[in-house]
C-alpha cells in the first residue's frame, strides 16, 4: 500500500515538474515572439519615419485611415481564423501584423524627438517587465480585473476617436493617463491568463493548441507593451 502511494506521489511530482518546465519554455516563447514583433515593427517606423516624403504620403487623404485601421483588420482577421491557420502561417501573420503596425506609428518620429522616444521606450520596458513579472509570480487571482480593463480599452477608443475632432488638449492627456493604467494592468493581468492558460492545456495534453497559443500570447503582450509606449509617448515626449 506504501509503495502505491508512493508510485503515485512520484508521477504527480514528475508530471508537476514537466509542466513547470514545459511553461517556462512557453513563456521564453512567448517573450521572444513579441521582442521579435517589436523589432519589426521599430525598424519599420524608424525606416519610414525618417522619410518625410514618405510619411506626407501615408498620412494624408484616404491613405492615412488605411495605414491606420488596417493593422486592427489584421488582428481581427487573425483572432477568427487562428484555429484554421497552422502555427506556422499564424506566426507570418504575426510578423506581418508588426511591420504593418510599424507604418502605422512611423509619424511618431516625425512628432518627437529620439531623445523622448528612447526615453519613452525604456521606461515602458522596465514597468512592462516588472508588471509581467508580477502577473506571473503572484498568488492572488487577478483575473476579475479582465471584464473592467476590456472596458477600458473600449472607452480609449471611443474617447480617441472623439478626440479627433474635439482635439482638447486636457482630454489627451486624460486619456494618456488612463491609457499607462488601462494597459499596465493588462500587462500584469495577461501574463496570469497566459500562465494558467498553459497549465491547464497542458494538463489536457493539447500541444497543437498550446503552439497557436503562444503566438497569440505574445500578440496580448506586444499590444499592451506598445499602447503603453504610444501612451506614455504622448505625455513625456518633447516635440520635434
Amino acid at each position: 500500500m506504501a509503495d502505491s502511494q508512493t508510485v503515485r506521489k512520484s508521477s504527480v511530482g514528475i508530471a508537476s515538474s514537466e509542466i513547470d518546465a514545459g511553461l517556462r519554455a512557453h513563456m521564453n516563447k512567448v517573450y521572444a515572439l513579441m521582442s521579435i514583433g517589436l523589432f519589426l515593427t521599430g525598424g519599420v517606423a524608424y525606416i519610414v519615419g525618417n522619410n518625410e516624403a514618405l510619411v506626407m504620403s501615408l498620412f494624408t487623404g484616404m491613405s492615412r485611415w488605411v495605414v491606420m485601421f488596417a493593422p486592427l483588420i489584421v488582428v481581427f482577421a487573425m483572432g477568427s481564423m487562428i484555429n484554421r491557420l497552422k502555427a506556422s502561417t499564424a506566426q507570418l501573420v504575426f510578423y506581418g501584423f508588426s511591420a504593418l503596425m510599424g507604418l502605422s506609428i512611423s509619424y511618431i518620429f516625425m512628432i518627437y524627438t529620439d531623445l523622448s522616444i528612447v526615453q519613452a521606450f525604456l521606461v515602458t520596458a522596465i514597468a512592462f517587465a516588472g508588471l509581467s513579472l508580477y502577473g506571473y509570480t503572484t498568488k492572488r487571482d487577478i483575473s476579475g480585473m479582465g471584464t473592467f480593463l476590456i472596458m477600458g480599452v473600449i472607452g480609449l477608443i471611443v474617447a480617441s476617436i472623439v478626440n479627433l475632432w474635439v482635439e482638447s488638449q486636457a482630454w489627451g492627456f486624460a486619456i494618456s493617463v488612463l491609457g499607462v493604467l488601462i494597459f499596465a494592468g493588462l500587462t500584469a493581468y495577461d501574463t496570469q491568463r497566459i500562465k494558467n492558460t498553459y497549465i491547464q492545456m497542458a494538463r489536457n495534453g493539447n500541444s497543437e493548441w498550446i503552439e497557436k497559443s503562444a503566438i497569440m500570447s505574445s500578440l496580448s503582450l506586444y499590444l499592451n507593451f506598445l499602447n503603453m509606449f504610444l501612451f506614455l509617448l504622448q505625455f513625456l515626449g518633447n516635440r520635434e
